[in-house]
């Protein structure tokens, strides 16, 4: 499979991390899957916010914690998943993961990591860091694009 590497991201505010998800969430299209990693407090629900609002999402997104997973209306279905809780990948399939997964909306999944395994190997993973510098608080965003299906993202996004 081929992976694609694009140029990292800095970010120094809540709205500069919200654009770079709003960057990503305007090329993704039904049956996406954007995996997001990152210790507490970096801001992977501030990304997802950029994407939800690509999307024509108004509503503020929250992390579905305790409740796994978030459902959000829009010309397509966003799936939010927050899989920090899980104890045992199995217990993704007792809520119908896998529809999610092969099914017509775009999933995001935070803590994506601690699922890996199940996680199809064409994807979007995001890792975001926290640098602190000089002061200065600011984000690393990386993005990996994982398979063929990915290809005019990589066009499409380095061109921005």
């Amino acid at each position: 499979m081929r992976e694609m590497e694009m140029k990292g991201f800095r970010t120094f505010s809540r709205e500069e991390t919200v654009e770079v998800g709003r960057l990503l969430g305007s090329l993704l299209k039904k049956g996406d899957i954007v995996c997001i990693t990152g210790d507490l407090g970096t801001g992977k629900t501030v990304f997802v916010n950029g994407i939800a609002q690509a999307l024509g999402i108004s509503e503020h997104i929250t992390s579905p914690t305790f409740t796994i997973v978030n459902e959000y209306d829009s010309a397509t279905m966003l799936y939010h998943f927050d899989v920090y809780r899980i104890s045992d990948a199995e217990e993704m399939f007792e809520i119908g993961f896998d529809e999610y997964l092969y099914g017509e909306g775009i999933v995001v999944i935070e803590w994506a990591e601690l699922i890996k395994e199940l996680i199809p190997e064409q994807n979007i993973w995001i890792t975001i860091k926290k640098e602190l510098a000089s002061g200065v608080d600011a984000r690393i965003i990386e993005v990996r694009l994982n398979g063929e299906k990915y290809r005019e993202y990589e066009e499409r996004i380095n061109r921005k």
